[in-house]
C-alpha cells in the first residue's frame, strides 16, 4: 500500500524512502514559530543551556499575537526580551504587534506551504496541515531544541 500524504512528507522531510506508523523520525523542521506567550520560555531555556546561535534565522517566525497590546509588565518584558532575541540573531520573520493572529500570518505571508514540515509552540499549529503540510504543536522547550538544531 502506498504511503499517506503525512508519510511522504515526513520521509522527505528525514531523507528515508519511506516511514510507516511506529516510525521514529528524524525530519529537518521547515518552519519553527513561536509567540509571545511560548517564544520567552523557549529563548530563557536556550539561554540556560548556553546557546549563543539558532540553527537557521530565516526558518524562525517570531509573531506577537496573544498579549497585544501588552496587558501587564510582564508581557512588556517578554515582548521586549523577543525582540532583542529577534534582532541578536537576525530573525527577518518577526511579525510585530498588530499583524493578525499566528495560523492566518504563517499561511498568508508565505511560510507554510504543501510538503513542508511545520512546527509552532501553540497547540492550534495543526491547523496548518489544511495547506498540505505536516504541522503539529510542540512544547517551548521542545522548542528551544529546533532552534538550535533544526
Amino acid at each position: 500500500m502506498g504511503m499517506t500524504l503525512v508519510e511522504k512528507i515526513l520521509a522527505k522531510a528525514s531523507g528515508r524512502r519511506s516511514v510507516s506508523p511506529g516510525d521514529i523520525v528524524m525530519a529537518k523542521i521547515d518552519v519553527a514559530m513561536v509567540h509571545d506567550i511560548t517564544g520567552p520560555l523557549t529563548v530563557k531555556t536556550l539561554e540556560k543551556a548556553g546557546i549563543d546561535r539558532v540553527w537557521d534565522p530565516d526558518k524562525i517566525v517570531v509573531l506577537f499575537d496573544h498579549q497585544v497590546p501588552a496587558d501587564s509588565i510582564d508581557a512588556a518584558k517578554n515582548h521586549t526580551l523577543m525582540r532583542r532575541f529577534v534582532k541578536k540573531h537576525g530573525i527577518k520573520n518577526f511579525y510585530d504587534i498588530r499583524e493578525g493572529i499566528c495560523h492566518q500570518v504563517l499561511p498568508e505571508k508565505g511560510h507554510v506551504v504543501p510538503g513542508t514540515v511545520v512546527v509552532g509552540a501553540d497547540s492550534h499549529t495543526c491547523t496548518h496541515g489544511a495547506f498540505g503540510a505536516f504541522a503539529t504543536g510542540i512544547g517551548s522547550t521542545d522548542m528551544a531544541a529546533v532552534f538550535a538544531t533544526g
